[in-house]
């Protein structure tokens, strides 16, 4: 398994209207494509204005192959335009991240 880990920095003063947008436009297009994420969280201590997201795939090909639909579909393709013309995104982050297989770490008896 693998997470895709995406924290966004939103612009001071406008992380409602982010989330509003968001929810209107883009989360049932996203998740029609990718599942529902693991997690999608606001900062609240540390660096504040931050969306975090989290979405699990199968595998590297599981992730490239649904990340590909959802690039090809209209709608999110018009959601992504009218929430890059509002300007409400100052940065984004993405790591992924590999699930640890600690049976490769245990002691042979």
């Amino acid at each position: 398994m693998i997470i895709d880990h995406r924290t966004y920095t939103i612009q001071t003063g406008l992380l409602r209207d982010f989330l509003s947008l968001y929810a209107a436009e883009g989360l049932a297009v996203q998740t029609e494509h990718l599942g529902a994420p693991l997690g999608y969280y606001t900062t609240e201590v540390g660096e504040l204005n931050q969306v975090v997201h989290l979405w699990a795939y199968t595998d590297m090909a599981d992730r490239e192959r649904r990340r590909a639909a959802l690039e090809a579909d209209p709608r999110w393709l018009a959601y992504r335009r009218k929430a890059a013309a509002a300007g409400q995104v100052l940065r984004q982050h993405n790591t992924l991240l590999k699930q640890v297989d600690f049976t490769a770490f245990t002691p042979a008896s």
